[in-house]
């Protein structure tokens, strides 16, 4: 079941699940994913929760707490949230420290209402850095314009940061320099550079489902052809510019320190066509020093019936931009996708937020006391 999973560790691709419940960790669940399926990670979102929560009894003590104490929707998601982040943090903390703090990593997400408001996204990645206060969480912070100075603040604080919702080169290169930048104030700040730890979350399958809309309009033999490449092609492209950027100067000055790279961390790794193979984007994508987070769907089908047949992405970078060039020529704009996906990518996350938010209060409502 598992060699799929340990080849693909050892090609250096860390396996992080892409869920998280109170039952699942206090079932043992986690803690035998760690064991025996190779996961050193977790990232969460607030679709994630919002299933957990409104799904069974697991939160219904706590719930029952926070009902008698008459608390605000927000705050009661966020004594929730961070509970089980702080819980799972923990059952990693293993394989933290074995990594030198490199995995055992688990993310909690700022408001994504906040995504185009860099103080109030600094501000609450303080706070939740400080609610969940383990050192092996990562704060998801999206990579929307608002966002990246965000990431450079916080990671000038010491705070460790995933950044998610990256589509685009050009924007992926601006998360970096807001990460590098982030390291050089915290260098000149005094800051142990070797503690700061961040991954960068590239966005997988959603490029291939914007792209695809667009060539099936096209409708030729050769629009036909294209499809299902555009995703594949774009993190390749992006672990080239990964590879630039950590190899600069610039890079190097901040290597003397100490400093950790931003690993690429692929995500949105389920196949959404079911005419792919379901672990198409873990094979495709195999390369050293990333992360790959995995729906349980695909960890498990990976395990199955994976195929992992070494590095997939150094020496694939002139057929990747081939790709991307033919996409042009037929008419598809790639900047026009990928902003598409960052629009939509927020909305997203702001409409999960407030399903969250709809699902906890009335839970809330369910478990408060009767007045009286």
């Amino acid at each position: 079941m598992t060699d799929a999973l340990k080849r693909l560790s050892d090609e250096g691709v860390a396996i992080w699940l892409d869920d998280l419940s109170r039952k699942r960790i206090t079932s043992g669940n986690l803690a035998e994913l760690i064991d025996q399926q190779h996961v050193v990670g977790v990232t969460t979102n607030p679709s994630i929760f919002q299933k957990a929560i409104s799904q069974g009894d697991g939160y219904d003590t706590q719930l029952t707490d926070l009902a008698a104490r008459k608390v605000t929707v927000e705050e009661a998601i966020r004594m929730i949230t961070t509970a089980d982040v702080r819980d799972a943090a923990d059952i990693l903390r293993p394989v933290f420290d074995a990594t030198d703090g490199q995995d055992g990593r688990v993310s909690i997400e700022v408001d994504p209402r906040l995504a185009h408001n860099t103080r109030a996204t600094v501000a609450e990645a303080k706070q939740l850095a400080w609610l969940v206060d383990r050192p092996n969480a990562l704060i998801k912070i999206p990579a929307t314009k608002a966002g990246l100075p965000a990431i450079t603040e916080t990671i000038a604080r010491g705070i460790s940061v995933n950044v998610t919702l990256i589509f685009s080169l050009e924007r992926y290169r601006a998360v970096m320099d807001a990460y590098l930048e982030g390291l050089e104030k915290a260098k000149a700040a005094g800051l142990d550079l070797s503690k700061i730890h961040s991954v960068a979350s590239f966005f997988v399958s959603r490029v291939d489902t914007e792209t695809d809309k667009r060539l099936d309009a096209i409708g030729t033999d050769e629009a036909k052809a294209l499809k299902s490449k555009a995703a594949v092609a774009n993190a390749r492209l992006a672990y080239q510019a990964y590879e630039e950027v950590f190899s600069s100067d610039r890079w190097n000055a901040l290597d003397k320190a100490h400093a950790n790279k931003q690993r690429p961390l692929w995500a949105s790794t389920g196949v959404k066509d079911p005419s792919l193979k379901d672990t198409m984007y873990v094979e495709e994508l195999v390369a050293p020093n990333t992360v790959n987070t995995m729906p349980e769907a695909t960890l498990e089908a990976t395990g199955d019936h994976g195929e992992i047949s070494g590095d997939k992405v150094r020496g694939s970078y002139e057929q990747a931009q081939a790709d991307l060039d033919a996409l042009a020529k037929i008419g598809i704009s790639y900047d026009d996708v990928v902003q598409v996906l960052e629009d939509e990518g927020v909305e997203k996350f702001e409409a999960s937020w407030n399903d969250l938010l709809k699902s906890t209060e009335a839970e809330l409502k369910r478990l408060a006391p009767s007045e009286g």
